[in-house]
Parts: structure tokens; C-alpha cells; sequence
């Protein structure tokens, strides 16, 4: 007689024993180096592609039809004696203001001792920076002049996303302005 085992009537199935029945759960997978890697390229590869695009940007037809003072386009066509290229950028300026600017504006500039930055100019973030001979600082005495040049510099030059800064001798903010 072999032995068997007794079968209860509700189930049709014999017992099974833990842990042959059920696969056993598996270890979560472990992210690789070379995929996190590629990842990581693949972002900064995007990244530069993104920049590329923005800084080929648009066509030069600018729809601006206003007369807002045009002293830098003036400036850039070479005279017969100098080209404007080699003259300091704080000549420039003080050239476009004794033009343009208003008597006031044109004592406040008299004090510009240099100018950087009003050269280059892509319309994304341009930046200008103009130095005097003042002292003080944004709270000082010459706080007014500051803004009168910071205002000429808006009307001989122009960006669609500039700002430019007004310091004092000893670099100090007087002034800052968009242009």
C-alpha cells in the first residue's frame, strides 16, 4: 500500500509548500552609469542646441518706424577724417549728446571719464557701463547727474533688452537705466 496523502473535498488542488509555488520577488533594477551618462550628454547637447537657435534669431528688418534719435547709426559711418571705430566709446557718446542731448545732459556728460560696452550690442542682454569723475555714490550729491546721463545714454543708443550703469569714481552705483 502506497501511502497518499488525504484530500480534503474543497479543494481540488493538493497544498502547496511556501516558496515553490509563488516566483520570488526580483531586486529592484539598478540604473546604469552609461545611461545616466547619455542622459546627461543628451541634456547639455539639447541645451546648446536651444542656445544656437536663440542667438541665430530673427531677421534685421526691425519694425521700428519711430524717430527715437538714430546718433548711433550716424556714428557708425566713417568720417573722412576718423573713423568712428577708433575713436573711445565715452568720445562717442559725449559726440552723440553735444548733438542731441539737452544743455543739461550736456554738463552732466562732460564728467564721463569712460564708457564700455555700448560697442556690443545683440538685443538678448546688452549691457553698458559709463564712469564719471563723481563721488558719493546712489545717495550722494551728484545722485541727479547720474540719472541725466544714464537718460542721454537711452537716446543715442538702443537695444530691445539693455541696461546700462552709471558709477562714480570709486565704482559705486549712481544711476541705472533700460535702453
Amino acid at each position: 500500500m502506497s501511502q497518499q496523502h488525504p484530500q480534503q473535498p474543497n479543494q481540488p488542488y493538493p497544498p502547496q509548500q511556501p516558496g515553490y509555488g509563488a516566483p520570488a520577488p526580483q531586486p529592484p533594477k539598478k540604473r546604469s552609469v552609461g545611461k545616466i551618462a547619455g542622459l546627461g550628454c543628451a541634456g547639455i547637447i539639447a541645451l546648446f542646441v536651444i542656445a544656437g537657435i536663440a542667438t541665430s534669431g530673427g531677421s534685421d528688418d526691425s519694425g521700428d518706424t519711430s524717430n527715437k534719435d538714430k546718433a548711433v547709426a550716424a556714428d557708425s559711418k566713417p568720417k573722412k577724417a576718423e573713423p568712428a571705430d577708433e575713436k573711445p566709446q565715452a568720445e562717442q557718446f559725449r559726440a552723440c549728446v553735444a548733438e542731441n542731448g539737452t544743455d543739461t545732459e550736456k554738463a552732466a556728460v562732460k564728467h564721463v571719464t569712460k564708457v564700455t560696452g555700448a560697442d556690443k550690442r545683440n538685443d538678448i542682454l546688452d549691457s553698458a557701463e559709463v564712469f564719471t569723475d563723481f563721488t558719493g555714490g546712489l545717495m550722494g550729491p551728484h545722485q541727479g547727474e547720474g540719472k541725466l546721463i544714464a537718460s542721454a545714454f537711452t537716446s543715442c543708443y538702443e537695444s530691445k533688452n539693455g541696461l546700462v550703469t552709471v558709477y562714480d569714481k570709486d565704482g559705486e552705483l549712481l544711476a541705472t537705466a533700460n535702453y
